[in-house]
């Protein structure tokens, strides 16, 4: 793709950040500088092996990326202000050949190779043809690092051939073309890029890296989309929400942008009221839900939102992507068909990831055989999401499994109580936390001023005395993970007190 995207748009801007942009030739010429050192300096000669990444909020890691990819290699990008016994857990799991620190930092960190003293390779190494020519679409593309139910991170791992799968299916359902400038949102060791940066690389088009600290400055951020003329989205819900809580597209610097042409977001339940505020102001731009987790190689089911809905409405997760297939099981592994019955989300196709890296028993439990196929290994990613269909058989998410709780001796969904708390004008956003020892549901939420009183009185109107929370946690702002996703892990540390 990027050898192809050069070949037809080599003096096009490919990718920029707030310091510089590179064009196609640049992009490919430095990842296969990259290539040739890592070749002869780190891998040495060895494929399908990981080169860890650390990464900053501009071009370089994405350029690191395609040389670890030139090379036969598969890249995995690590975040350095993680905590770090998380990062030791990491590169422990991992293992990696080499670490190629990508920060634009001024301090050198021991054991790592800086990405600007790998760029005198050389661009034109017939070694780098060899990798590339004999690498299969089976092979090992990225891992991403997700969190671990027994505190040990998963490291998800992609093979090429659900990338290309993505970005073909994106570009039949929605038509994206060589004109399109993506703001990327998204860190880069967090899913959501990665269709940043594919997406553009198919179409040979460009990828603004938007500044990190635009996310907490509204108006400054609408202006650089407007001076930037980004007018293609896929971000996550979170800071889709930023721009409609501070009505950004209201003020004088909102009034820079034209349009956007698409605007695209998963991750969490988009609330109605967010995308009504959108739609108003930019009715022309086609407007996605998308649904999936990273391991089956980002999304499986989009839903265009072609009209408002209600506040207290719910988006559906629509319908899959040509090429993969969607299941909602029961708890004995029965195929559910009928409407409004409540399921796991369980998704089967090209698109699924080759496992967990390093972690055989984690990839056996969730990557298992349709219970009804007994003549082959047909794999299955189950999710741990619950679903239904509904009138027009798209998918509803309906919450994760593991939110499920007894309390009062009735059958709850949290996120039942988080779609009537996110429909609140006065909530900028809210969540549910189940305190098990004191058997009580917390609500936390982000609003102006404490409401404890006005959310009674809403529910009341919504829900049944013993789905109302127990306590109520205001905050000026809910803590978010780097993900942009609210920090539930954190939020039950403050809140659960042994």
């Amino acid at each position: 793709m990027l050898e192809a995207a050069y070949a037809d748009f080599p003096d096009k801007k490919a990718l920029a950040d707030e310091y510089r942009s590179v064009t196609y030739a640049q992009y490919r010429n430095d990842a296969r500088r990259i290539a040739d050192r890592i070749i002869r300096d780190i891998s040495k000669g060895q494929i399908k092996r990981p080169v860890a990444v650390l990464i900053s909020r501009t071009v370089d890691p994405v350029i690191a990326f395609m040389g670890i990819v030139y090379s036969g290699n598969f890249y995995v990008p690590i975040d350095y202000t993680l905590p770090e016994e998380r990062r030791n857990l990491i590169l422990q799991e991992l293992d990696p050949l080499g670490i190629i620190d990508a920060r634009h930092k001024e301090d050198v960190i021991e054991g790592t190779y800086r990405f600007e003293d790998l760029l005198d390779g050389d661009p034109e190494s017939a070694e780098t043809d060899f990798y590339m020519e004999h690498t299969i679409d089976t092979d090992p593309l990225y891992s991403i690092f997700t969190s671990g139910s027994t505190g040990v991170p998963k490291g998800v791992l992609i093979a090429h051939r659900g990338v290309m799968d993505l970005v073909d299916v994106f570009d039949r359902a929605f038509g994206f073309d060589a004109d399109c400038i993506f703001g990327n949102q998204a860190p880069f060791d967090f899913d959501v890029s990665v269709k940043d940066i594919y997406n553009s690389l198919y179409h040979g088009a460009c990828v603004e890296v938007l500044p990190h600290k635009l996310f907490v400055m509204p108006k400054k951020l609408v202006a650089y989309l407007a001076e930037r003329k980004v007018d293609t989205l896929i971000w996550a819900v979170s800071a889709v929400r930023i721009i409609s809580d501070f009505k950004a597209f209201d003020t004088e610097e909102g009034q820079g942008i034209r349009g956007f042409r698409y605007v695209m977001f998963s991750g969490e339940v988009m609330p109605p009221k967010t995308i009504n505020y959108w739609m108003e102001r930019y009715p022309d731009a086609m407007y996605v839900n998308l649904y999936g987790p990273t391991e089956i190689t980002c999304n499986c089911t989009y839903k265009v939102i072609d009209h408002m809905y209600p506040n207290d409405g719910i988006l559906p997760a629509g319908k899959a992507f040509e090429n993969t297939r969607i299941y909602l099981l029961d708890n004995e592994g029965n195929i559910i068909t009928k409407q409004n019955e409540v399921g796991e989300i369980c998704v089967e196709g090209t698109g699924l990831a080759l496992g967990y890296y390093n972690n055989p028993e984690k990839t056996a439990e969730a990557f298992r055989r349709l219970p009804s196929e007994k003549g082959y290994a047909d794999m299955l990613y189950h999710t741990g999401d619950l679903g239904y269909w509904n009138a027009d058989m798209d998918i509803v998410f309906a919450n994760r499994a593991d939110s499920q709780i007894k309390h009062m001796g009735h059958r709850i969904e949290l996120g039942e109580i988080e779609i009537a708390l996110n429909a609140m004008p006065f909530i900028t956003v809210a969540c549910c936390i189940y305190d098990t020892k004191r058997e009580r549901i917390v609500c936390v939420y982000q609003a102006a001023e404490e409401m404890r009183r006005q959310i009674v009185g809403e529910l009341g109107k919504k829900l049944p005395k013993y789905m109302w929370p127990n306590k109520y946690i205001r905050y000026d702002q809910i803590p978010m993970n780097s993900h942009g996703k609210i920090d539930r892990a954190s939020l039950r540390k403050m809140i659960i007190k042994d």
